[in-house]
């Protein structure tokens, strides 16, 4: 979302760091470039013009003007501000008894499937989450949590198709909650995905205040599209005015839309971003931690939710079962399908490598998807027999092996040849012991 943004940004700070020297002339020019940078990524105009003013009475300090690396200091200023704009630390979740969780947001911004997101996130966690299907509104909605529930293997409360009620179908929910026989556990967290509307309506905000009221819940999270730009930070103000939102969850962080409202909504509401959907699966979705989407904007990377990605995907046992046939140079196909199942768990391998410091500085960074497939279909077309010793593989076989994948024999032959070259890497015990104690380290 943040690559147009995120290019601009780096040009100009590339710059600065050309010069061994800073005037009060350069910060105006490079704060300039900023300006019209943020406001073409979207940001809210005053809240660009009160960042950039804050970002200039900081770079202008004399510590700065005679650093020996003013470029980085104002980089680091830049970050700073950014982060704080963003909402500073990350904002948890009240989950004091009874830990009521209140969904709200029009229709079509996620909020269903960032209900049973958020359950998972919270089960994993050790929680207990219950999901409570509140949209009268749209008996499609009521299905789809029931579905997603099950997926994510979360208790879910349906309500009766005929109850028109708002207020007795959340009655009837509390009063299921506390059944032992429902499966239900009333001592986790409960979320209530509630009705949306096309735009807000007098009607809407009556009905989601009286069920505040009832409910008297310990969370109230606006879902809001981050692809709709200013109309988001808008819809925000407004819930916001009416229903005094605790937290906001932001979705389609993973789109192409030039991602201001990300960057205005916490200034204009003054309210946390708590949470971000960052893709259709019911995996992503994370914790808005604002000081990691600053570096990465600034491309420098998020090195701890890289690390966070892997120890959820990546199993110890597994992990240290490819350390030993790394160290033995017994690495087969088997292992290598087991690995690229463990990168497929991290999500789209573009987004990884851009959690990487510096990847969103290389041009035409772009992995194609449906070439991992086919290398994939390659591996799984050869026998139990073929991946433990690709050696056999003559002509008959490789030609068998690309009709079963839908691929030609020259890919089959160019994926063996750069396993091949692995291989011979693993082998050469210098590369290898710096390898493993690379390894090692991030493991520590």
């Amino acid at each position: 979302m943040f690559s147009q943004l995120s290019d601009k940004l780096q040009d100009v700070f590339k710059d600065l760091r050309g010069h061994g020297k800073i005037s009060e002339s350069n910060i105006d020019d490079a704060l300039r470039q900023i300006r019209l940078a943020l406001l073409e990524a979207d940001v809210d105009f005053q809240v660009a013009k009160e960042f950039i003013a804050r970002v200039k009475e900081k770079a202008m300090g004399e510590a700065v003007l005679r650093s020996i690396t003013p470029g980085q200091q104002i980089i680091k200023i830049f970050h700073d501000e950014l982060s704080i704009l963003l909402g500073g630390d990350a904002a948890p979740l009240n989950l004091g008894k009874p830990g009521r969780i209140l969904i709200v947001g029009l229709n079509g911004s996620g909020k269903t499937t960032s209900s049973a997101k958020l359950a998972r996130l919270l089960k994993k966690q050790g929680l207990a989450p219950r999901l409570i299907a509140c949209d009268l509104q749209r008996p499609a909605a009521i299905e789809q949590l029931n579905t997603l529930g099950q997926q994510v293997e979360v208790p879910v409360f349906t309500p009766d198709p005929a109850e028109k009620n708002l207020q007795r179908a959340a009655l009837a929910a509390l009063q299921w909650c506390d059944q032992p026989g429902s499966g239900a556990n009333a001592t986790g967290p409960v979320i209530f995905d509630t009705a949306g509307r096309q735009e807000i309506d007098q009607a809407l905000i009556q009905e989601l205040r009286e069920l505040k009221e009832l409910l008297q819940p310990q969370e109230i999270l606006l879902v809001v599209d981050a692809a709709t730009g200013q109309q988001a930070v808008s819809v925000a103000t407004r819930f916001n005015e009416a229903l005094q939102i605790t937290g906001i969850i932001l979705t389609k962080l993973d789109g192409d839309a030039r991602g201001g409202a990300a960057l205005s909504m916490r200034e204009v509401t003054q309210r946390p971003i708590k949470f971000a959907g960052t893709g259709e699966k019911l995996d992503q979705f994370e914790p808005f931690v604002p000081e990691r989407l600053a570096g990465r904007i600034l491309g420098m990377g998020d090195v701890i939710g890289l690390v966070e990605k892997a120890a959820e995907a990546v199993e110890v046992e597994d992990a240290a079962r490819l350390e030993r046939k790394l160290r033995s140079a017994t690495f087969d196909f088997d292992d290598f399908l087991a690995q690229f199942k463990m990168m497929r768990r991290m999500g789209p391998l573009e987004n990884v490598l851009g959690m990487l410091p510096g990847m969103s500085n290389v041009q035409g960074l772009s992995i194609d998807e449906k070439q991992l497939k086919r290398t994939e279909a390659i591996a799984l077309s050869m026998t139990s027999e073929e991946r433990a010793r690709p050696e056999i593989l003559n002509a008959r076989r490789r030609q068998r092996i690309a009709r079963g994948s839908g691929t030609t024999v020259t890919e089959v032959n160019d994926l063996l040849r750069r396993f091949d070259q692995m291989r011979k890497m693993m082998k050469n015990t210098g590369k290898m012991k710096k390898m493993m104690a690379q390894m090692a380290r991030m493991r520590k």
